[in-house]
């Protein structure tokens, strides 16, 4: 499956103004292939904070929601975990860590949030091209 990594970038920065990481990275992903967002949301809202609000345990929402959107688009279970496992190595290598709570400083930081959400929604859009 090809997706625009243009349009996807574009629909997660207007989403995460309103959604959480997770939400907005997975609804982002969803809504240029062409899925309905509703349920999504609600489906990406529990990984919010580290899943639950945990934070500092919890994995960044960015990486849960890009893995859903893997789940839900990928070809079959090979490329799904394949994917997967590129995107959180890919994501641990650029931002040392996959929890929430080091890369938002336990919840008091969210600067950084808007682009660990576009950077694993490019990493996806390029996974599905493979």
């Amino acid at each position: 499956m090809e997706l625009d990594s243009q349009k996807v970038v574009e629909k997660i920065e207007e989403y995460r103004k309103d959604y959480s990481c997770s939400q907005a990275t997975l609804m982002g992903i969803c809504d240029v292939a062409g899925m309905p967002t509703e349920e999504l949301a609600l489906l990406a809202k529990g990984f919010s904070g580290g899943i639950g609000g945990t934070f500092s345990e919890g994995t960044c929402g960015a990486v849960t929601g890009a893995v859903m959107a893997l789940g839900l688009l990928g070809a079959d279970e090979k490329q799904i975990i394949s994917a997967s496992k590129k995107l959180f190595n890919e994501f641990k290598d650029k931002y040392e860590s996959v929890t929430c709570g080091y890369i938002s400083k336990d919840g008091d930081d969210k600067s950084p949030c808007v682009e660990v959400c576009l950077f694993a929604g490019e990493k996806v859009c390029e996974y599905l091209k493979e």
